[in-house]
């Protein structure tokens, strides 16, 4: 670049990096900088974009940070960008697109949250340094001033990247009292950048989890489905269990660092629980995948699922005489507590719906034993599942996390016989698509029933049979509706 600035700490070959990863999108840079300039006003590209510069990793957006008010933010923009839209005008933010680009320009400010306020309290700064030392973060804290390409990092966020240590630029307590959901962003930057918390924002965290409640629920959500959805969402949970943000956030989750008895009678519950995660996360399919029950990564609902499989082992667990330990049913409870829990933290219904299945269906697979399922039990395994198939397949085989290599080779061979036995079925039957041969005008015709609770009672008496003994074919199914209707009560007085 050609006037660029660093600090002493900063690593040659991150910067390196970053010039490398920045040159596609420097005439953009410069000509936006120069508008801002020519108008009278600093701008800075700042936050994510700098940092994944360094990191080599794809911006979705560009984020700068500007000595320009709203208003003059839109003049600036004016004639320029194809479009602007207001973001934020409360926040100073104001977007624009340029051709496929995507900007979004903020006044300088500093946020402080009042003590008992969801909403941050705005003012507007006059200087990029002041504006960099309240971001939450040193990686975040940089800045390339522009037109002229100069780097600004006065809290070596670059050194801190190099090392992959997590800092804040003013004292934790001051960074995480301006908003506390930046402690939930430290666990996934855990997560999603490798980054460690230094001991002083663990130290933090740990005093201030309990500010995590003036954030709304919303917001909250999205840190968690981002921390989900990264490289190594494990990172990012133990930060958050170990700090006690998780106490704030997802209660189910410590709860289940059951004490673990001197004879080992039960595994570690917590610990199974990140393994199993860690294992559905590498059975996701590549991004294009398009077999029938592919489960394409990242997938939400597949991670959340295997994070709260075994939430419903605390309340069920029961010793048992003779040494034994017991969590009966522990499925259905936990799928309730997933749906509550999920509720709670503003998931849409089709996610609750999905996932809380996924935690009741868990186990099914355990009654099928070496392969002693009818084809009726198969097909009703299928269809319970419907399209959540694939990511139960999924789920069931990350639940193994046995240490005993005979006994997980034994648990693999059995569930990949189930899912020969699903293909074959599919083949036979288009098992997809399972209905009655005979559909709900037929069925009223041959009783001579009007539409009502009597005609879905037959129906759902045809799909039973359907799904316990296969294709019957349409002459075989209406004998089989003949048949059941003769022992109705209400056929005499009825039929036609």
């Amino acid at each position: 670049m050609d006037a660029m600035s660093t600090p002493p700490t900063a690593d040659g070959a991150l910067l390196l990096r970053a010039l490398q990863h920045l040159r596609p999108t420097l005439p953009l840079l410069t000509e936006v900088g120069r508008l801002f300039a020519d108008a009278g006003h600093e701008l800075a590209l700042v936050g994510g974009p700098v940092r994944d510069a360094f990191l080599g990793r794809q911006s979705p957006d560009l984020d700068f940070t500007t000595s320009a008010r709203p208003e003059q933010i839109e003049q600036a923009l004016a004639g320029w960008a194809d479009t602007t839209w207001d973001v934020g005008r409360a926040f100073g933010t104001i977007g624009a697109r340029r051709g496929d680009a995507t900007l979004e320009v903020t006044t300088y400010r500093a946020d402080a949250y009042d003590e008992d306020s969801r909403k941050p309290v705005v003012a507007f700064g006059d200087t990029l340094e002041g504006d960099l030392v309240r971001r939450d973060f040193t990686v975040n804290a940089m800045a390339l001033r522009l037109p002229d390409l100069v780097f600004v990092d006065p809290h070596d966020g670059l050194g801190d990247l190099a090392r992959k240590e997590l800092r804040t630029p003013h004292t934790p307590e001051i960074s995480f009292s301006d908003d506390p959901l930046r402690m939930m962003r430290a666990a996934r930057f855990a997560a999603q950048l490798g980054l460690t918390p230094s001991a002083e924002i663990r130290g933090a965290m740990t005093g201030m989890a309990s500010r995590l409640s003036i954030v709304s629920a919303e917001r909250v959500r999205d840190e968690l489905v981002k921390l989900l959805l990264a490289d190594d969402p494990r990172a990012g949970l133990e930060v958050m269990v170990d700090s006690g943000l998780a106490d704030h956030v997802l209660p189910e989750l410590p709860a289940l660092r059951l004490e673990v008895d001197e004879h080992h009678r039960h595994k570690d519950v917590y610990e199974h629980t990140l393994t199993v995660l860690e294992q559905a996360i590498a059975l996701e399919d590549p991004p294009d995948a398009d077999h029938e029950d592919a489960v394409p990564g990242p997938d939400l609902v597949l991670r959340l699922a295997a994070l709260l499989h075994d939430i419903g082992k605390p309340a069920t667990r029961r010793f048992e005489p003779g040494g034994g330990v017991s969590f009966h049913h522990h499925e259905v409870v936990g799928a309730k507590m997933a749906r509550s829990r999920l509720r709670a933290l503003r998931f849409d219904k089709d996610t609750v719906r999905a996932v809380s299945r996924l935690v009741e269906l868990h186990l099914r697979f355990h009654g099928y034993g070496s392969g002693e399922w009818t084809d009726s039990a198969v097909r009703r395994y299928v269809t319970d599942a419907g399209p959540l198939l694939g990511r139960l397949h999924k789920l069931t085989r990350s639940d193994s996390t046995t240490r005993n290599r005979r006994k997980a080779a034994r648990l693999a061979a059995t569930y990949d016989h189930l899912e020969e036995r699903i293909a074959r079925l599919r083949a036979e039957e288009e098992l997809r698509a399972v209905r009655p041969e005979l559909d709900g005008n037929q069925i009223g015709e041959i009783l001579g029933i009007p539409p009502g609770p009597l005609l879905g009672r037959a129906y759902k008496h045809l799909l039973a049979v359907r799904l316990d003994q296969g294709i019957l074919g349409e002459e075989g199914a209406r004998a089989e509706l003949l048949r059941w209707w003769a022992e109705q009560p209400e056929s005499g007085s009825t039929s036609g």
